[in-house]
């Protein structure tokens, strides 16, 4: 088997959520932290604790490395619980409120593509814990929700082995809430394309005069 450049399945979820600050990250080294980046760091204090035990008679791994060959993965899922028949059920810790997110669900599915390959398991379920409601999203590993994520590996493969750093995205709504707005300074960055845009035009037009 060829061996992949290698993921981190943090990078699918940061792709998910936009094609820029996956590449500002995981190419260019650059992170900052803000308030949401803060209360996920204090969210996942217990699970980066690397404790594992039994709890309520199901068997709990905190902190669990994971990898795949088949598709060049490597990271550690916050949570693994271990159903009777050896099952693994993967559970991703996100600090907001309990909604449903595509770019945390590509994360838990590609989580569950490594156990699978791992432990050679079928895993059809894991969950998303939302620490501020404390209370669990169900979310079903499916066909589609699978195919997507294969993807979208395929994609952050490309990106990464590019070199290249995407420009900002139009739909500026995660913007806000993005602990490098100020680094990707995404409004500077357009409006800089726009001037040369205008300039190509006006500089073609005075050579045609």
């Amino acid at each position: 088997m060829t061996e992949l450049y290698p993921i981190m399945l943090s990078a699918l979820q940061h792709y998910s959520y936009c094609p820029r600050q996956c590449a500002l990250i995981h190419q260019e080294q650059v992170f900052e932290d803000n308030v949401f980046t803060i209360r996920g760091h204090l969210a996942h204090e217990r699970v980066d604790s690397g404790e594992s035990g039994v709890e309520y008679g199901v068997r709990v791994e905190r902190a669990l490395p994971l990898f795949s060959e088949r598709y060049g993965l490597v990271g550690k899922a916050d949570v693994v619980e271990f159903l009777a028949d050896g099952t693994p059920y993967p559970i991703e810790y996100k600090q907001g409120k309990r909604q449903q997110k595509l770019h945390d669900e590509v994360q838990l599915m590609a989580q569950a593509l490594c156990l699978e390959e791992m432990l050679d398991k079928p895993i059809s379920e894991g969950a998303i814990f939302h620490h501020k409601s404390r209370r669990r999203r169900v979310v079903a590993l499916t066909p589609a929700l699978r195919a997507h994520t294969e993807q979208l590996i395929s994609e952050v493969r490309e990106l990464l082995l590019s070199a290249h750093t995407p420009p900002p995205t139009e739909e500026r709504t995660l913007c806000p809430n993005c602990s490098l707005l100020d680094v990707c300074q995404p409004d500077l960055v357009a409006s800089t394309k726009v001037i040369k845009r205008l300039s190509r035009q006006l500089f073609s037009v005075e050579d045609e005069a």
